[in-house]
């Protein structure tokens, strides 16, 4: 299954500390190398990971593959595992296929792609933001399928040139069969998946509101979740998928119903998740530094803390600013550093060893808002960001707790 989208959008916690900051000193990190399991390789520049969970569907892809296949080819013994497993990692190969079609599209578009995962029901492309036209976003989610739709007649192709009844041959049905069923599932018209992503950018054209779109498309793939849920047990139950339970890999009826419980249960996940954030995405340009910045005052590097903070309240200011000599801002002193220094010894502390230095990318334009501010602060992690006018005047302070508490407070928001 395939859920390309922007589920690596930089999300702040609910906590007091910026992500990507140490929460002793509130001092920046190295950015963290987006993980996932095992890295495999930078195609395009975009790391492939292979989540845990991969190597569980692996495992099972190569029993009922090795099941089958002693049926079809009971001269290979215990070989029929090493041939299963072969199989299983062509399969994934052509997952792969797929996420890095969304991940070549998205990079066409100069969308920037986090990484690619393959995991437990196929794989995931992450990419970070949305697409600007429901054009784009419809190419982007349909070069996935298509791609799959190709290998399946690659392989067909393939099989005309082989035995059938042979090993080759056998691979090639199965690759074939797998790819077709990987592009027909993900065409289903309901998010997460492909097909939901094609039907969003359909009702954004018609609409010209992208979360009118969201909103049917999440809603059709909460009804294909219940659809799976009591349609594939039935089916497989029946023999309408072309034969018993037994016939088409050994998987009896509670295997069905677990399977279906599973894959229902992701794509009820899934849509709620792209409702929750298409929400979210709606509610972004509430986020302003203008308006979640507190005021400040300017003290000098020399200055005692309980100074700087007499100060500060006879203004009615929650934060301070270090200051050079001709009032230039050096460094923003850090609230935790603050909380930290006992009542008793602040008349003996500097504001200078407790203000963190400022860098360029901590100067944050007043006007900066939404998805934009999010992508500034996420660039240069810190606890407190120095907030400029247009002329370089010191507007005041950003606290990154202030923008979590804003952020949540736009995720708590109810959703369709």
């Amino acid at each position: 299954m395939d859920d390309s989208g922007d589920n690596g959008r930089p999300q702040p916690g609910a906590g007091g500390t910026a992500p990507g900051t140490d929460p002793d000193n509130g001092k920046p990190k190295r950015p963290a190398e987006p993980g996932g399991g095992l890295l495999m390789g930078r195609p395009f520049g975009v790391p492939v990971y292979v989540a845990p969970s991969w190597f569980v569907v692996a495992a099972l892809i190569t029993w009922v593959f090795g099941g089958q296949l002693d049926r079809v080819l009971p001269e290979l013994g215990a070989a029929r595992y090493l041939v299963a497993l072969f199989f299983a990692i062509a399969f994934y190969a052509s997952v792969l296929v797929h996420e890095l079609a969304h991940t070549v599209a998205a990079l066409r578009y100069k969308l920037p792609v986090r990484r690619i995962q393959l995991q437990f029901f196929g794989g995931v492309s992450e990419i970070e933001k949305e697409s600007e036209t429901p054009g784009r976003e419809f190419v982007l989610a349909f070069v996935g399928p298509l791609l799959s739709l190709v290998l399946g007649g690659v392989f067909y192709g393939a099989m005309q040139f082989v035995e059938p009844g042979t090993v080759p041959g056998v691979l090639l049905a199965g690759l074939m069969i797998s790819n077709l069923i990987v592009a027909a599932f993900n065409l289903l018209p309901g998010l997460p998946l492909d097909g939901g992503r094609m039907l969003r950018a359909v009702v954004w054209k018609i609409t010209g509101k992208p979360m009118s779109g969201t909103i049917a498309a999440a809603w059709v793939g909460r009804g294909l979740a219940v659809v799976v849920l009591v349609g594939l047990p039935l089916l497989t139950h029946t023999g309408a998928l072309g034969g018993t339970a037994q016939d088409i890999g050994g998987v009896e009826t509670v295997m069905d119903a677990l399977l279906a419980a599973i894959l229902a249960g992701i794509i009820w996940t899934g849509a709620g998740n792209s409702l929750r954030m298409a929400r979210l995405r709606e509610h972004l340009p509430d986020l302003r530094a203008r308006t979640l910045t507190r005021r400040a005052v300017p003290v000098e590097s020399a200055t005692p803390l309980s100074e700087a903070l007499r100060r500060a309240n006879e203004a009615g200011a929650r934060a301070l600013v270090v200051v050079d000599g001709q009032g230039n801002p050096k460094g923003v002193v850090r609230e935790a550093a603050i909380v930290g220094v006992p009542e008793h010894r602040r008349p003996w502390v500097a504001v200078s060893g407790l203000a963190q230095d400022l860098t360029d990318g901590m100067r944050v334009p007043a006007e900066l808002a939404g998805e934009a501010l999010l992508d500034r602060l996420k660039a240069t992690p810190a606890t407190e960001y120095l907030v400029v006018e247009e002329t370089g005047e010191i507007y005041g302070v950003l606290s990154t707790a202030d923008v979590e508490r804003a952020f949540v407070k736009a995720m708590a928001r109810p959703e369709a």
